[in-house]
């Protein structure tokens, strides 16, 4: 499950509550048609985190626990997920997710996206038993993560700072939808409205936080502990918040740095300096801190959870994003 999840009664209640999630997970992506059900549950059976079924399935712990609706939350913000996924996988023309060849490299960029658009609408299936407002809300969840892709791609405006445009991409594409899976799981489970707020609120922080800590392990894990090669944000380009804060600086100290990291590092030497002068440059500590900083601020919002064991868990769970190494 996760080195920040609970042993005793509640990892025991989490555990039956994932193997509902996976059971109905298997269902949602199968179909009368084999290619179509090999397609669709090509990721899902690469594995992953199930970090947003967890945390849905753990704020359905503040109210009367895996109700049928938190299960069929739970999956339809995984589905979403592994969806968006086979999605973003053909805009970064990516070979490899979870260890396994990607969708589009398998088969084709079509398959990858009509396999996406499958698994939508599966989700959508699964909505339409929630009631409009579940509907209403994965719609805005879904608009935002369409937002924080389209605003990824093109990139910030002019005079914008790239710093606040990446971090609201962050929170668009990834905040937004852990968001959502706390926010299913409270409703659900019948949890007060103030509860759901203030774990609404703590998913989209906690969100922010695991893909930052996600880009920094992208450059200190060492001989690809994260699942893939050190530095592959480097070689594709990708201007991550350490490199962002890099450019954005006139540190003289980091003067080789923003000429390495002004596009693509693609040449091995170069990639390896630009690598180890990120790795101990201020503008990495920068990042870590903003990092540590929305921990915080999701830990903050457990002010309003009870005391005991729901609590030290999403607790641990702030913990667990600033010192992950995979």
């Amino acid at each position: 499950m996760g080195p920040w999840l609970p042993e005793g009664e509640l990892g025991l209640a989490l555990s039956a509550g994932l193997l509902r999630v996976e059971s109905a997970l298997a269902t949602a992506v199968a179909s009368d048609h084999a290619f179509v059900s090999e397609a669709a549950g090509h990721l899902m059976a690469a594995g992953g985190k199930r970090f947003r079924p967890m945390l849905a399935l753990l704020a359905a712990q503040l109210g009367n626990g895996e109700a049928d609706e938190v299960v069929a939350a739970a999956v339809v913000c995984e589905l979403t997920h592994l969806a968006t996924l086979y999605h973003d996988d053909v805009m970064d023309e990516a070979s490899v997710r979870r260890g396994a060849p990607s969708a589009n490299s398998r088969w084709t960029n079509s398959v990858a996206i009509l396999t996406g658009d499958f698994l939508f609408a599966r989700a959508s299936d699964l909505l339409a038993d929630l009631g409009p407002e579940a509907v209403r809300v994965q719609a805005k969840t879904f608009e935002r993560l369409v937002t924080g892709q389209l605003r990824e791609t093109v990139g910030a405006a002019p005079g914008e700072d790239r710093v606040d445009h990446y971090l609201g991409v962050l929170a668009d594409k990834t905040g937004s939808l852990v968001a959502t899976s706390a926010r299913f799981g409270a409703t659900f489970a019948g949890a007060p409205a103030e509860l759901v707020t203030a774990l609404t609120a703590f998913g989209e922080e906690v969100g922010v936080a695991f893909q930052l800590s996600d880009d920094l392990i992208d450059i200190v894990s060492e001989g690809g502990a994260s699942g893939k090669l050190p530095g592959t944000d480097l070689r594709e380009g990708i201007a991550t918040l350490p490199v962002l804060f890099a450019l954005a600086g006139d540190d003289p100290a980091e003067a080789r740095l923003r000429e390495l990291v002004a596009g693509p590092v693609v040449d091995d030497a170069e990639h390896a300096e630009a690598l180890a002068l990120l790795r101990s440059s201020a503008s990495l500590a920068r990042a870590t801190a903003v990092l540590n900083d929305y921990a915080d601020r999701a830990r903050a919002r457990l002010v309003a959870v009870p005391e005991g064991p729901v609590r030290e868990a999403l607790s641990a769970l702030c913990t667990y994003v600033v010192t992950r190494t995979s």
